[in-house]
């Protein structure tokens, strides 16, 4: 019965959601190369607060626990469990304050309007995840980048979505390379639950009624840990949160 009353309201959602990615790509244009970053930041904000509002449409409801415990005024890396593209879009509005940059496989970075863009051009880092030589030195960037303006970088160390909401062994990698050159950097672990629901059926028709939860856990400065100990440290609190 979910499944059938989905499909119409489906339709109407990604009518918005498509037409909100055409409106908003020459928006961000302008935003950028005459207003420069914090307008161009401000349109993709706003741009993924209209995404939040559509999947009310669809019954879905978010929380986030304890953003009041993130550090204000210093260089932050979230590690996430990854479920959907709804991980995003609601990071993107309700994490705004710490201007997230995200570590995004490099087919995103051309054909889709507005979110190519925003990739290319907002401060995340394009890698290809077949080509090493290329995806060290862009983490690397992003977190010197990171460092040098107080930002937040976003990573999703399972490497891809899980479908079922199971979380799958965490990568190293380029969480290490985000911390050997972010210093002075907190690592918030974030256990996301229940935004794999809305694609259980595939991307048409989505799930409803979901309540998507984000908490996020005791931040864990760089500096007092060697990686292997905050890699373990980090992990853990992420599958713990997880609720499958």
């Amino acid at each position: 019965m979910e499944k059938i009353i989905s499909y119409p309201i489906s339709v109407i959602y990604y009518l918005l959601f498509g037409l909100t990615l055409v409106i908003f790509h020459p928006i961000q244009w302008v935003c950028f190369n005459i207003f420069g970053y914090q307008a161009h930041k401000k349109s993709v904000d706003y741009m993924n607060f209209l995404f939040v509002r559509f999947t009310n449409l669809l019954g879905t409801t978010y929380k986030f626990e304890n953003i009041e415990s993130v550090p204000k005024n210093a260089p932050i890396i979230f590690v996430s469990n990854h479920q959907s593209m709804y991980d995003i879009i609601a990071m993107i509005w309700y994490l705004r304050r710490f201007h997230c940059k995200f570590v995004s496989k490099k087919e995103l970075g051309k054909g889709i309007p507005s979110i190519s863009f925003n990739l290319r051009h907002g401060g995340s880092v394009l890698i290809d995840r077949k080509d090493r030589k290329q995806a060290i030195p862009a983490i690397k960037g992003l977190g010197e980048y990171i460092e040098k303006f107080h930002r937040s970088a976003v990573i999703f160390p399972e490497g891809t979505r899980s479908r079922t909401g199971k979380p799958k062994e965490f990568a190293q990698t380029g969480l290490k390379i985000l911390c050997k050159n972010t210093p002075s950097a907190y690592v918030v672990p974030i256990s996301i639950n229940n935004s794999w629901k809305m694609v259980k059926f595939g991307f048409f028709p989505l799930g409803l009624g979901n309540r998507l939860t984000f908490v996020l856990h005791k931040p864990l400065l760089v500096s007092e840990y060697e990686f292997d100990e905050l890699m373990e440290k980090t992990e853990s609190e992420v599958v713990k949160g997880i609720k499958f």
